[in-house]
């Protein structure tokens, strides 16, 4: 009897400690991203009717998705190679064929067309220092563009802008970048002339 109970007593030991653990996954972490220190210039060239202060550490290229046809020569784009991100500019002006309510309405067609995958879009209007009026479009969740904007004299020119990153959209991992380049939007807008 002695020894039947010193068996159950081993074996039960046994059957619990060997038992395997529980196992709990760790969250998904991401690389902290050192940002630039804040610091701006102003982009004013004869050849463009506008002007607007930009960053530092960004650079200015001509558009090269445009195709032969559309002509476009003041489409420019600000590049953050640092975050592999593109601040896409377009200008027009305002014309019998393209009416300011034509360009309004193509800037709101192409921004909601990230609802598909956006949790929320937020559009605000504005107005900034030098009479510019206009929205800014804040898209939420994992949409290829999370920001942009339109900016208008509301009698000869328009801006649109457009920020997207040159990577598959994943708002955790991208908000940090969002919310740094989202400031350098706000003073591009601010700082935009039309000549």
């Amino acid at each position: 009897m002695k020894h039947t109970v010193l068996f159950l007593l081993i074996l039960s030991i046994l059957l619990l400690s060997c038992r395997p653990g529980v196992y709990t996954p760790k969250p998904r972490g991401y690389f902290q991203t050192d940002f630039p220190e804040k610091a701006y210039q102003l982009f004013d060239s004869a050849n463009y009717p506008f002007t607007f202060e930009y960053p530092v550490y960004g650079q200015i290229t001509k558009d090269t998705n445009l195709s032969q046809e559309e002509d476009q020569p003041y489409w420019i784009n600000v590049d953050f190679q640092e975050m592999n991100a593109t601040l896409f500019l377009s200008f027009k002006r305002v014309s019998a064929a393209e009416p300011l309510e034509k360009l309004i309405g193509e800037s709101y067609r192409l921004s909601y067309a990230h609802d598909v995958k956006a949790d929320y879009i937020k559009s605000p209007e504005f107005e900034t220092s030098n009479g510019l009026r206009g929205v800014v479009y804040a898209v939420g969740g994992n949409a290829a563009s999370a920001y942009q904007f339109y900016a208008t004299d509301q009698e000869k020119n328009f801006m649109r802008g457009a920020l997207y990153f040159n990577l598959s959209p994943n708002i955790d991992s991208l908000r940090p970048a969002i919310d740094f380049l989202k400031k350098d939007m706000d003073r591009l807008i601010e700082t935009l002339r039309f000549k």
